[in-house]
C-alpha cells in the first residue's frame, strides 16, 4: 500500500503560483507513476501532469507551459508548480501513484489517492 499526503494549496490571486507538494509513505520502493489531477464539483477529476520513475513528464494539454511537475524519487515526494494561475485553475488537487511505470492522466488507472488540497484563485 501507498499512502499519499498532499499540501501547498491556497488562495492566491490571478497571476500568482502555488507550488504543490505529495509525499508518499509505504510501499515506496514499488511506486512507478504519479500524477496529479483536479477537480471541481460536479465535473469529473482531471489530469494534469504526471511523471513517471525516470522522472519523464507528461501534462494534459490545457496546462501546458504553465505547469511543471517534478519528483524526487530520494524523498518519494512529487510537486506541482503552478505559474500564471487563472480563475479556472481554482479547484481540489490531487496527487495520485501507481506501480505500473507507465504514466496515463486516465483517473481510474490509479489506486493510490491523496486526501487532496484546495486551490482557489481569483480575479
Amino acid at each position: 500500500q501507498v499512502q499519499l499526503v498532499e499540501s501547498g494549496g491556497g488562495s492566491v490571486q490571478a497571476g500568482g503560483s502555488l507550488r504543490l507538494s505529495c509525499a508518499a509513505s509505504g510501499s515506496t520502493d514499488r511506486l512507478g507513476c504519479m500524477a496529479w489531477f483536479r477537480q471541481v464539483p460536479g465535473k469529473e477529476r482531471e489530469g494534469v501532469a504526471s511523471v513517471d520513475k525516470i522522472l519523464r513528464p507528461g501534462y494534459a494539454d490545457s496546462v501546458k507551459g504553465r505547469f511543471t511537475i517534478s519528483r524526487d524519487n530520494a524523498e518519494n515526494t512529487v510537486y506541482l508548480q503552478i505559474n500564471s494561475l487563472k480563475v479556472e485553475d481554482t479547484g481540489t488537487y490531487y496527487c495520485a501513484a501507481r506501480l505500473f511505470s507507465a504514466c496515463s492522466l486516465i483517473a481510474g488507472s490509479f489506486p493510490f489517492w491523496g486526501q487532496g488540497t484546495q486551490v482557489t484563485v481569483s480575479s
